[in-house]
């Protein structure tokens, strides 16, 4: 039986026999493609050659890429570990043809690995072929399907329909037919009984899709119709994980090599066996899927986080420490305890998850430890909410806030609400979240129109190291609608603008064309390596040249924050360690941001070492040097510093401020000498996640402002001082007379708070055994009103007491009572000031035992006395 090593390198080997060239993996993470958060199939690092954005660089490539998928079609993030053959991230192998070969070699070749290599069972395989779409026009695949018949039996050639063979890149882009690959890994009892045949593309977990082949040759425009492509592609995929399920006729991708080591290891963190119970079962296979997603998006980059792809990242974790927490009785932190026997497990492939397993272990069980104790915020929320009241059902949108912001599954909240003999009502629930679902759905809804290509220009050429302005044709430009704003794309033959990328934002500027019209360019943005300018309008002649021009100014701020983003990495280093690793960035024209790995709070020496530093580096005015077509291999050589989840090029561009001190991988803008950057100041200092830090800072005219503000601010308190020799001194000064008098203050307040308690015990009546107290305190806010009642309570038995107080015509009333009076009498102190407050014009709420309530009319105090009067000292 073959591993999953064998498995994965015999596929490379085979394509790199038939002249393919293998190259990495790009980032699970996805950086410069605004309609993607997380690559999700093999040939997202391939489309600008699909789009003919830029000629590939070989005709045959082949590589295995780590992919994530946590919506579409089976990959609901719900339902992921329910069944046993789909996952969040997976291994896609794949191999591809630009313009080289097409359906006989991809058809031929994978038949011959799959039977050759592999030694499949041909009696278990199926192969799937277009059947045609009479809307797009299409007859059924018939070449392709001609091909199979000099491979496998004619009777397990199926015909299906676009749904299923049909592969588009979206809405719109190249699309083409496909062939699957598919294998029945049922019993031979099982097989006997019903045609497998009959299985294929019906969801049965046992006969699965191993492998897809698209044959690209056209592409869909905005109106639906399809044109044919210039060139035919072949793009291909199969699952590294089904294909060794597949090779040793398991019943499960889990129970594979590339997961049983960690459900292994799970197994000896819980004490419970994995394969004897169905429940604990999906909660050992979500686990062992979600923490390699986790694992691997965090070593490429992306942090949990409220929003976008962190927003993801933070659910999948939630989601595995839930199913620990309910189901395998892991009540702390445990998943980062998977990430050392992962990265070992994928050292030779993914060499970035070994490189870091420190620093993703630590983010990882941060993260759970925090969500645990939302978990536990949540569970005491739910029992408070059936102690207040007499509770026969959970609301829908109360289910939905513990899902939502306390993490729990409806499953658990329905659990328990069945032991407190309650009900969930489910479908109030469900509306809930289909509500988040359209929400989500409609912020992301964009429309795009094809573009208007306006001459052929297959290479775009970005001038903006060198010149800020020049002249310029637009070669496609196209519409695009969002949130009810439409904006136009345009791309030109040559440009000086910089397109956001690597933390940098993009320029702006204008266009101003030959009959004299002036386009303001608002931003510019890079879909993969395509240069996107946003434009405010589309001229009305689209053909003349225009002159383009970068706003100088902003560029020019950008550039400084940028060069001193790379001294102050290169500081950090130096001051705090060669651990630090940059984690993210954004560099504008007002600041400059950068997340850095460090596992505690650098504290303000060391800060100010590293402001010095950089500070001096400044004032020595180094001169830039760069390299802009160095071999990767070379540059890495040499010791430049390359990034984690960043995806480079054969060629790449070394950015060098001195080469003792800073050489980084850069496609930035920078200054050309650091004496230009003019000075440095942090402004910030926090915590992004467990590991990572956050610094922020100015430079330039920011910084110069910056400092002017801090030493007018310094006049000003001179002034205000009365120009004292030594400020600090007189500040101290102040500060002791100001704590002394508080003390005095305190000690004031709490003889009086003493007299009103001793006062108010002088009132008691008792009735029916209750010490009843109705009256009108002298405090000075609601603090210690609320304080003056606890006091009561502490010093009172079986009490009863309502308090009123008027702070400078701002009435208050609190309502305490001893919990055996409360539950014997049936009161509820909240229901109470609820009702009463509407005497003094307002209103309150709190628990059976305490409540308070303000309002607007100290002129009803007396009503309210007099009903607490009523309703106390009526004798039962």
């Amino acid at each position: 039986m073959m591993t999953s090593s064998e498995v994965r390198n015999a596929f490379l080997n085979f394509f790199q026999a038939r002249g393919h060239a293998i190259v990495p993996s790009a980032p699970i993470v996805v950086k410069n493609d605004p309609t993607l958060m997380f690559t999700n199939a093999g040939m997202n690092q391939f489309k600008d050659y699909f789009l003919g954005n830029k000629p590939a660089p070989n005709s045959r490539i082949a590589d295995t890429q780590k992919c994530l998928r946590v919506s579409g079609k089976h990959n609901d993030l719900e339902e992921v570990g329910v069944d046993t053959y789909h996952h969040t991230m997976f291994e896609m192998l794949g191999n591809w043809s630009f313009g080289d070969y097409f359906k006989e070699e991809a058809i031929a070749w994978a038949w011959e690995l799959m039977t050759d290599i592999y030694k499949l069972d041909q009696s278990r395989l199926y192969v799937t072929v277009f059947g045609g779409d009479e809307a797009d026009g299409l007859s059924a695949d018939v070449e392709a399907e001609n091909l199979w018949k000099k491979h496998i039996d004619p009777s397990r050639i199926i015909r299906c329909s676009k749904k299923d063979n049909f592969w588009e890149m979206g809405d719109t882009g190249p699309c083409g037919s496909c062939s699957e690959i598919h294998m029945d890994l049922r019993s031979d009892e099982d097989r006997a009984k019903v045609d497998g045949k009959s299985l294929v593309n019906a969801d049965d977990p046992q006969v699965i899709e191993l492998w897809n082949l698209v044959f690209m040759e056209f592409n869909r425009m905005s109106d639906g119709s399809l044109k044919e492509l210039p060139a035919k592609h072949v793009d291909t995929g199969m699952g590294l994980e089904r294909v060794v399920r597949a090779i040793a006729l398991q019943s499960s991708n889990y129970d594979t090599d590339l997961f049983q080591s960690t459900i292994s290891k799970l197994e000896e963190l819980c004490g419970l066996p994995y394969g004897k119970d169905e429940k604990t079962d999906i909660a050992f296979r979500v686990i062992a899927d979600h923490i390699r997603a986790l694992a691997f998006c965090i070593a490429d980059g992306q942090l949990p986080s409220n929003t976008g792809a962190g927003y993801v990242i933070r659910r999948i974790l939630r989601r595995a420490v839930r199913y620990g927490y309910s189901f395998l009785n892991l009540s702390e932190p445990f998943l980062h305890q998977l990430i050392a026997g992962l990265a070992n497990r994928f050292a030779e492939v993914f060499p970035e998850l070994n490189q870091q397993a420190d620093f993703v272990g630590n983010v990882v069980q941060q993260e759970e430890s925090t969500f645990l104790r939302t978990l536990n915020i949540g569970l005491d929320k739910l029992g408070k909410l059936f102690e207040s009241e007499e509770v026969r059902e959970i609301g829908g949108a109360t289910a939905f806030e513990l899902y939502d912001t306390f993490g729990f599954p409806i499953d658990l909240t329905m659990l328990i609400a069945s032991e407190r003999c309650a009900t969930v009502d489910l479908k109030g629930f469900e509306a809930e979240l289909q509500k988040q679902k359209d929400r989500s759905r409609s912020d992301a809804v964009k429309s795009t129109g094809d573009w208007v290509i306006m001459k052929a220009d297959d290479v775009q050429e970005f001038i903006g190291y060198d010149h800020l302005n020049a002249d310029v044709v637009i070669t496609r430009y196209r519409e695009m609608e969002a949130k009810g704003k439409t904006t136009i794309q345009a791309v030109f033959n040559l440009t000086p603008f910089y397109g956001e990328s690597g933390g940098q934002v993009g320029d702006t500027g204008t266009l101003t064309g030959e009959d004299g019209t002036e386009i303001h360019v608002v931003d510019t943005q890079k879909e993969n390596d395509l240069i996107i300018h946003l434009l405010n309008k589309l001229p009305e002649n689209t053909g003349q040249k225009f002159h383009a021009t970068v706003n100088r100014e902003r560029r020019m701020s950008i550039a400084r924050n940028h060069s001193a983003t790379h001294l102050m990495h290169s500081a950090l280093r130096e001051v705090l360690g060669d651990h630090v690793a940059q984690k993210g960035s954004l560099v504008d024209d007002k600041k400059l941001r950068f997340d850095f790995s460090h596992f505690q709070k650098p504290n303000d020496e060391e800060l100010m070492r590293i402001e010095h530093r950089v500070n001096q580096k400044i004032r020595e005015g180094i001169e830039l040097w760069e390299d802009r077509s160095m071999p990767y291999d070379q540059a890495i050589a040499k010791g430049v510093t390359a990034l984690f989840g960043e995806k480079y090029g054969d060629l790449v561009r070394v950015v060098v401020f001195d080469e003792t001190y800073s050489m980084e991988l850069c496609g930035g803008t920078h200054v050309s000498n650091t004496a230009h950057i003019g000075g440095f100041k942090f402004t910030a200092e926090s915590s992004v996640a467990a590991g990572v830090r956050r610094v922020e800072a100015i430079t330039g005219e920011a910084y110069e402002a910056y400092i002017n503000s801090r030493f007018q601010l310094l006049d000003t308190i001179s002034e205000k001082l009365g120009h004292p020799q030594d400020i600090l001194k007189q500040l101290d000064h102040i500060l002791t007379s100001n704590k002394n008098m508080e003390h005095q203050l305190e000690v004031m307040n709490q003889m009086q708070m003493d007299a009103e308690v001793n006062r108010l015990k002088g009132q008691i009546k008792e009735v029916n055994g209750v010490n009843c107290i109705v009256g009108q305190a002298e405090v000075a806010d609601a603090g210690l009103l609320k304080t003056l009642a606890f006091r009561l309570k502490d010093e009172v038995p079986n009490l009863a007491a309502v308090v009123a107080a008027n702070f400078s015509g701002t009435p208050s009333i609190a309502v305490m009572f001893s919990d055996d009076v409360w539950k014997a009498n049936n009161w509820n102190a909240g229901q109470l000031v609820r009702e009463w407050g509407k005497a003094i014009k307002g209103g309150g709420g709190g628990q059976p035992f305490f409540a308070q309530a303000g309002g607007k009319d100290a002129s009803g105090i007396e009503e309210v006395l007099r009903m607490a009067e009523e309703l106390l000292t009526k004798e039962g």
